[in-house]
């Protein structure tokens, strides 16, 4: 006894798959379907985090002593260290920012945001646990504040926000407007 007929849209059943041949959804990642609003908002995710650096960056690079100040004030680094690292830092961020407006090996932008962001976390977080009242200097300014000034949860939260977002690009670096993707056609 037939079925009823197949309508527009029904699945229909092929050739029956070989025994040795995977499953299809065993697919690899890059050969499934991926919903275009992902493209968007990695968009926006790498604009965001374009933004994020290069305010950064631009607090920064009027005044490097400053900078060099709110590195020494985390008390980590010798202090041979504070002042390349103080002087470049606001010159890596910037470099970061202009890579991710132009989308040019965004996977690899998102990896060293992440590890700096990781890094940021984890100077804050120390300065904390060792009773050090510093303001973090993300943005500028930085070194020893009244304890009272110390906002270290907040900044803590913040930069992990700011970790999602790079994390997002590392997962899904694909984006709209992009050199990459313009280098992939």
């Amino acid at each position: 006894m037939a079925g009823p007929a197949a309508q527009p849209g029904d699945l229909v059943p092929t050739d029956p798959v070989p025994a040795d041949s995977a499953p299809a959804d065993s697919a690899p990642a890059a050969r499934r379907a991926v919903p275009a609003w992902t493209d968007w908002l990695g968009t926006a995710v790498r604009l965001g985090l374009a933004v994020v650096w290069g305010w950064a960056g631009l607090a920064k690079i009027a005044d490097p002593a400053e900078a060099a100040q709110a590195v020494r004030a985390y008390e980590i680094l010798p202090e041979g260290l504070v002042k390349p690292v103080g002087y470049a830092l606001p010159f890596l961020e910037l470099a970061l920012a202009l890579l991710l407006v132009i989308g040019l090996g965004v996977r690899l932008l998102a990896g060293v945001s992440a590890l700096l962001l990781l890094t940021f976390i984890a100077g804050i977080a120390s300065a904390w646990a060792r009773g050090i009242s510093i303001d973090c200097g993300c943005f500028g300014g930085g070194g020893h504040v009244d304890a009272s000034q110390t906002e270290y949860l907040q900044e803590i939260l913040r930069d992990t926000g700011f970790l999602l977002l790079a994390g997002w690009l590392l997962w899904r670096p694909r984006t709209k407007f992009s050199v990459d993707g313009w280098l992939a056609s």
